[in-house]
Order: structure tokens, then sequence, then C-alpha cells
């Protein structure tokens, strides 16, 4: 499956999208979502935490393992998928819309430079071993 091409994405498995007012969406990509297998909690930050450019902010768990989720950049929660506490599976059933984990407004214009195209990721997932 190819990665959509409106997203950028990082080497730990998130997308990211720029939305119209400026925050970030962020989510697992399917590849992270395949590989994690059926999700049974997500783990969300607070709204108003500040995050570091690649830390920690939560963890999806799922019936084969516990994965943390790392900021794709830097910034504050604005905003996160309340749906998720109540139904994980969206991760799973809808990773790049419904699924989405948390919005951050970020802390630099240009919070999205140095994450992946579409085709840098597959390349990237494609090269890994499963």
């Amino acid at each position: 499956m190819s990665s959509p091409s409106d997203l950028r994405y990082t080497e730990d498995h998130e997308w990211a999208r720029l939305e119209a007012d400026g925050t970030i969406t962020v989510g697992i990509t399917h590849h992270a979502q395949d590989a994690l297998g059926d999700v049974v909690f997500v783990d969300l930050p607070k709204v108003g935490r500040a995050l570091a450019p690649k830390g920690t902010f939560g963890v999806v768990e799922s019936v084969k393992t516990v994965s943390d989720l790392y900021a794709p950049c830097g910034g504050e929660v604005v905003a996160v998928n309340d749906a998720l506490a109540q139904t994980p599976e969206l991760v799973n059933q809808d990773c790049y819309g419904q699924g989405w984990i948390v919005r951050i407004r970020p802390s630099g214009a240009d919070a999205l430079a140095e994450l992946l195209d579409a085709a840098a990721y597959d390349a990237h997932v494609g090269g890994q071993s499963h």
C-alpha cells in the first residue's frame, strides 16, 4: 500500500498533516497499525502539553505489544482524539482519518521540513524486515 502523498512521515511511523489553521494533525501510519495488530488502548497526552521534537507523547497498546508515540515536531498539544478512549480500533480501521491521535500547534514554521515525503517513507518501510 502506498502512503498518502499529502502527508509527511517520521522514521518512527507517525504521519503528520498540516491543516489550514497551521496546526498539525498526527497519527500512526498504515504500516505501523498493521505491524501492531489490533489496537486496544491509546494513551493520549493532555491538551496544553509541550512536546519536544521526536519526544514521546503517548503509547499505542495492541494485542501484540506496546509502542511509544513520537512527536514529528515540537509544539503544543491543542487537541486529542477523545474518540480513541472508547474506540481505539479506529487506529486500525481508519489510521489516516478518524484514527488520528493528536493535533499540535508547531513551535516553528518549518516544523515538517525534516520529515519524509510519501515516496521516501515507502522506501524506508520497504527496506525494513518484518
